[in-house]
């Protein structure tokens, strides 16, 4: 008997867009967003038709949320668990751990090399993606209760602050994954061997950093 033939397109065209993510992942991770072009990740995929980076995902725009997308989704069902497990607390390091381990957990169970860490430092770094990022955090219901949980932590830290310190951790989760994982790619060596031994020391980082005193 014939295999179902909407069946087999259906499988067929799965298969090219994760291509093409896999591919515009690396690429996007290894140049940055501006400098990789639909040609360059259609032949970087496999893919003989120039047109199919567009006809499958649209614009490099749409392209960057897919990938971000799918991250996004298991990284946010894993700091859904971290956020109900940390209810009420009133210890700054579980919600600062319900800011690093999610991702850093994504990224241990990902096959080597990954390419996602420096996907998201390249789009972060990037004026005109930046914003790609900044929707999914606001879609975030998780995000909203670690603030909540700082905010319990540290109920006298100037509004200023706050948002100053929130700036600089999530620069540093995002650049200090993304060169631990470049440093993999390349073979070099490493600090901490593990991405559960990387997290600890981000964590305990980011907790001296909202402790420290403020000068406003």
């Amino acid at each position: 008997m014939d295999a179902d033939p909407t069946r087999a397109r259906s499988a067929r065209v799965d298969a090219t867009r994760e291509a093409i993510l896999v591919a515009a992942e690396r690429l996007f991770a290894e140049n940055g967003i501006a400098a990789v072009s639909h040609r360059q990740i259609g032949e970087a995929a496999g893919q003989g038709n120039t047109g199919a980076v567009g006809y499958h995902f649209g614009a490099k725009i749409d392209l960057v949320r897919a990938i971000a997308r799918g991250h996004g989704e298991p990284i946010e069902r894993r700091r859904s668990r971290m956020v109900a497990a940390a209810g009420d607390s009133t210890d700054l390091r579980d919600w600062v751990a319900c800011l690093v381990c999610p991702t850093t957990e994504h990224l241990a169970r990902l096959r080597s090399p990954t390419w996602y860490a420096r996907f998201t430092a390249q789009v972060t770094s990037d004026p005109l993606y930046r914003e790609v990022i900044g929707e999914e955090i606001r879609a975030s219901g998780s995000v909203a209760r670690i603030v909540e949980g700082f905010d319990r932590c540290l109920p006298d830290l100037p509004r200023e602050v706050h948002r100053e310190r929130g700036d600089i951790s999530r620069l540093l989760i995002v650049h200090m994954c993304a060169e631990r994982e470049r440093a993999l790619a390349d073979g070099e060596q490493v600090t901490r061997p593990t991405w559960e031994a990387a997290a600890s020391g981000l964590i305990a980082a980011i907790v001296g950093l909202w402790q420290a005193p403020h000068d406003t």
